[in-house]
């Protein structure tokens, strides 16, 4: 038994560190799920679920096509983003890489999973390091009506990045129980809205609306899907678009689209995949498929690029996600790092 006492309380300090220390976010009552589950019905005991019945199988196999290393040999490259505003019925779009785009759009900015750090894991100095190196800080960031956030994984919610644009930052929207952590994170409630599957709110003349995803959340060992995930759908007064989140092949892209038609564009999570995740995220060619369910006119494949994650090559998504996508018909575009993209 003696051996058991030393891991037991290697335990108990990691699970301190978690509570106490900031970056690990909120932790979630029982009293904050009540409040939920009168909300929505996607919630089993403490615990936001995805429903049996929306499950699909995906592909049998992960079929690998780059043999190159998770990290590339040398710095990718980013490009110089064009962030001035975007007016009428014209949009564009900046992808930081991994899943972080900055929207823009009738004059407003919209950013969706900021994370502009080196390294997004809390403690300092740990977790992957980031491929390329940024050409822009929180600080060039134009003013920004809406931080979107899909859920509270560390890649997707990094807090140093919100707390350096939140003086900016008009307006918070995000899926049910992510607005603890950022209460916890000294940021105003004011300015937070949170969502359900299914439920939309407006900032200006947009509408966002939260959309199913399958995926899980949490930010610590223990604690998990305490917190909503989500995909996004984004209506501005002329263009239509979605952003997947993370997560895995589903009925809910098809049920998506039953209720709001096609989209002129959509932001599709493609990598950090593996036989182990499968459920959890999407090989590229299921990423292009799904993106046709949802009835996608164009497709950006993002969640890679950025960070290592997982074992396949650090160019595998890219490479497989553009030859199904050719072998599909769907239209894609592959901005690189930090490239500004205008769209009509």
């Amino acid at each position: 038994m003696k051996p058991i006492i030393p891991f037991l309380s290697l335990i108990g300090l990691t699970e301190a560190i978690f509570h106490f220390y900031p970056p690990f976010g909120a932790n979630i009552s029982e009293k904050d799920l009540a409040k939920y589950r009168k909300r929505t019905p996607y919630i089993k005991g403490n615990r936001f679920i995805y429903p049996d019945e929306w499950n699909l199988d995906g592909m049998s196999k992960n079929k690998k096509l780059s043999k190159n290393r998770t990290v590339p040999k040398n710095k990718i490259r980013a490009s110089v983003p064009d962030l001035s505003s975007c007016h009428g019925d014209d949009y564009k779009f900046t992808w930081f890489g991994h899943s972080s785009v900055l929207l823009q759009t009738e004059g407003m900015n919209i950013f969706i999973d900021p994370v502009l750090r080196e390294r997004f894991f809390p403690l300092p100095g740990l977790g992957p390091k980031r491929f390329s190196e940024m050409p822009i800080k929180p600080d060039d960031i134009p003013h920004i009506d809406v931080v979107l956030i899909t859920h509270d994984h560390h890649d997707h919610l990094e807090p140093r990045t919100l707390k350096a644009l939140d003086r900016k930052t008009d307006r918070y929207i995000v899926p049910l129980g992510v607005e603890k952590h950022l209460i916890k994170w000294g940021i105003d409630s004011n300015k937070i809205v949170n969502l359900a599957w299914w439920e939309s709110t407006h900032h200006k003349s947009i509408e966002f609306t939260c959309t199913p995803a399958r995926h899980f959340s949490g930010r610590r060992l223990t604690g998990q899907k305490r917190t909503e995930y989500c995909s996004w759908v984004i209506s501005t007064s002329k263009h239509r678009i979605f952003d997947s989140g993370d997560g895995s092949v589903g009925k809910h892209f098809e049920m998506i689209h039953e209720r709001f038609g096609n989209f002129d564009l959509a932001f599709m999570e493609c990598g950090q995949y593996n036989e182990k995740w499968h459920y959890s995220h999407m090989y590229p060619e299921e990423s292009v498929q799904m993106a046709k369910a949802v009835g996608a006119k164009v497709s950006v494949p993002v969640h890679w690029g950025s960070f290592v994650l997982s074992e396949h090559g650090w160019d595998d998504p890219i490479r497989r996600f553009m030859k199904e996508a050719d072998c599909k018909g769907l239209k894609i575009i592959t901005p690189n790092i930090c490239q500004t993209v205008n769209r009509h």
